[in-house]
């Protein structure tokens, strides 16, 4: 990791057997055109290297999920916008809730998720994402999860964040996995 990244991490899971049905909120697009193609290729490229991990120790690949990514872009949005980096929402409901409003249980089977958190306040792409989570227990084991079968996945940029980001340039990603049968 290069000295001058501000990196933080947060690691979180959840196993349920009840589903939670709430109204979900929109996500903030990327500021500028130049900003959503960068951004949109370290979501790519996070998805990649995740799923090459999975693949060396002998777990299927995710899938990406319009409902995971959705839940994943509107925590980072929220995160920018109000200054915050934590894995409960601004409200203080459990990540678990506010994924669970974008991707819920399904009849009575079994539905898992977890939520793996990063945000740098230098340049990131896709392989450090990556390093630092796996260097970290929590998010390596989010990672190596042989149950979950879905993903998404949120970079959001912003020049000047508030709050926990001292106003600083940073990029928050999210990602959100989860697993429904």
């Amino acid at each position: 990791m290069r000295p001058r990244v501000l990196a933080r991490l947060a690691a979180a899971s959840a196993a349920l057997a009840a589903g939670i049905a709430l109204l979900p909120a929109p996500a903030v697009p990327a500021r500028t055109g130049g900003a959503a193609a960068s951004l949109a290729a370290l979501q790519t490229g996070v998805l990649e290297r995740l799923n090459l991990i999975r693949r060396r120790h002998g777990l299927v690949p995710l899938t990406p999920s319009a409902q995971l990514s959705a839940a994943a872009g509107q925590h980072t949005a929220e995160m920018l916008a109000d200054g915050y980096f934590a894995h409960e929402s601004a409200d203080g409901s459990p990540f678990w809730k506010r994924i669970a409003r974008f991707y819920p249980h399904i009849g009575s089977g079994y539905w898992s998720v977890g939520e793996n958190l990063l945000w740098s306040g230098d340049a990131l792409d896709a392989k450090e994402a990556l390093s630092l989570w796996m260097a970290s227990p929590g998010h390596r084991e989010n990672i190596l999860a042989p149950q979950y079968r879905q993903i998404g996945i949120s970079a959001c940029f912003s020049t000047d964040a508030p709050g926990d980001y001292a106003g600083l340039a940073v990029t928050v990603v999210d990602a959100d996995f989860g697993v429904r049968r």
